[in-house]
């Protein structure tokens, strides 16, 4: 590692910790040619996923867009944002873990609702009624009643 204040490529490693986050290292150096100490965060480089849309164009991966529907559906719903923030970081361990490195996003839209239907049944359907398109009330009510006899 290369010492921010001199250039020189000598730098030890002084002491090494979990960062806040616990998704990265934090690691504090030292320079050998002119003492000065520095910082480091050493992360694991992911690698980028591509979702496949419906019209089948190819987008990177965003985390925000989950967000957005998992916020929107549990709006006005007891959940808390760490809880909602919980259930992303599942999901998004969900899809990742998946090793696939393009993903369509009707797959990703099942995982949500899966998860969904775990945390909160109205949140679900709020979400559910969205992605599915219902053209309907009565396809709205034959999704109530799959829940209700669960």
């Amino acid at each position: 590692m290369k010492c921010p204040f001199c250039g020189e490529e000598n730098t030890r490693v002084i002491d090494s910790r979990p960062a806040d986050d616990n998704s990265s290292i934090r690691r504090r150096r030292l320079c050998d040619e002119c003492k000065r100490r520095f910082t480091t965060y050493e992360k694991v480089e992911a690698i980028p996923l591509i979702v496949i849309k419906k019209d089948m164009n190819r987008e990177p991966y965003e985390r925000s867009k989950i967000e957005a529907g998992v916020f929107r559906s549990c709006h006005k719903r007891p959940i808390s944002v760490n809880q909602m923030n919980a259930l992303v970081d599942d999901i998004e361990n969900t899809v990742f873990n998946l090793d696939e490195k393009e993903v369509p996003s009707s797959k990703i839209g099942e995982i949500v609702m899966d998860k969904l239907k775990e945390l909160d049944p109205v949140a679900y359907v709020r979400f559910a009624s969205i992605y599915r398109e219902f053209k309907d009330v009565n396809t709205f009510m034959d999704e109530l009643k799959k829940i209700l006899d669960n």
